[in-house]
């Protein structure tokens, strides 16, 4: 059995002296949870000082929304690996799409940030998903496959070990859309054997693949009872504890 792992993405939200009124909230929300589901509430850099303090005894861990490859050096608003587990980050969300469009990021700097995220201890949230545009074009898969065999290059079945893959239909962050349980499941059992291919099928059995798509608690329960769906990446839900918890309460 796979443990289950529900990830908020505060995104650009949240200042620094809101920070710990939330962290504690979804820690007291999501108590029950603590041992069956991972909790996981990632922030923006400037609070997770904060955020880990607030997480400090609970069962909640806190992770970054993003890391450079680098261990140092002259890369002006970036932040190392190093950096984030001296301040107790425990993930780091790779690849978002919205980093991608916004910020140039590609499949080739995705596997280098990827790969620095597990060489230093931490586990790799690392996102992929295709846009409408490729969807209804027939190209899913194509999609999915490039994004994994060079997002995940030289990734190795032990560095597995810290590897998290997040599902983002891109047609449906933020958009209210989602996918329906058997779309989601049936692009997630793709990622499974996808990864099969590039750290071996018993390996890929025990890696877990979230939901990255407007999930809520409305939807939560039916996309998480499939085979494949091990959790969520949860955007605007994870922003209130009393919305967040009740998607963790379906994942235990």
């Amino acid at each position: 059995m796979r443990k289950k792992i529900i990830a908020g993405n505060w995104k650009m939200n949240i200042k620094p002296g809101e920070t710990a009124a939330l962290v504690k909230a979804v820690a007291e929300a999501t108590k029950d949870a603590a041992g069956i589901v991972d909790v996981v509430c990632c922030t923006p850099a400037i609070d997770i000082p904060a955020a880990v303090a607030a997480a400090a005894g609970t069962h909640v861990k806190i992770g970054a929304e993003n890391a450079h490859w680098a261990e140092s050096g002259a890369y002006t608003g970036e932040i190392s690996t190093a950096m984030l587990a001296d301040a107790g980050v425990e993930y780091v969300i790779i690849g978002h799409s919205e980093r991608r469009q916004y910020f140039g990021e590609s499949d080739e700097t995705v596997n280098k940030r990827a790969r620095a995220v597990i060489a230093a201890g931490l586990t790799a949230i690392v996102c992929i998903g295709e846009t409408l545009e490729e969807r209804e074009a027939g190209k899913l898969e194509e999609v999915i496959e490039r994004q994994m065999n060079v997002g995940l290059k030289d990734i190795s079945s032990t560095d597995a070990a810290k590897l998290v893959i997040a599902y983002e239909p891109v047609w449906a962050i933020g958009t209210g859309k989602t996918a329906t349980p058997d779309q989601a499941q049936e692009v997630h059992a793709l990622i499974r054997a996808t990864l099969a291919k590039l750290v071996g099928a018993e390996t890929a059995e025990t890696v877990r693949i979230q939901y990255g798509g407007s999930m809520k608690a409305s939807n939560a329960a039916e996309l998480l009872a499939k085979k494949d769906i091990d959790g969520g990446l949860i955007g605007g839900a994870a922003l209130k504890a009393d919305t967040f918890a009740p998607i963790v309460a379906a994942a235990k």
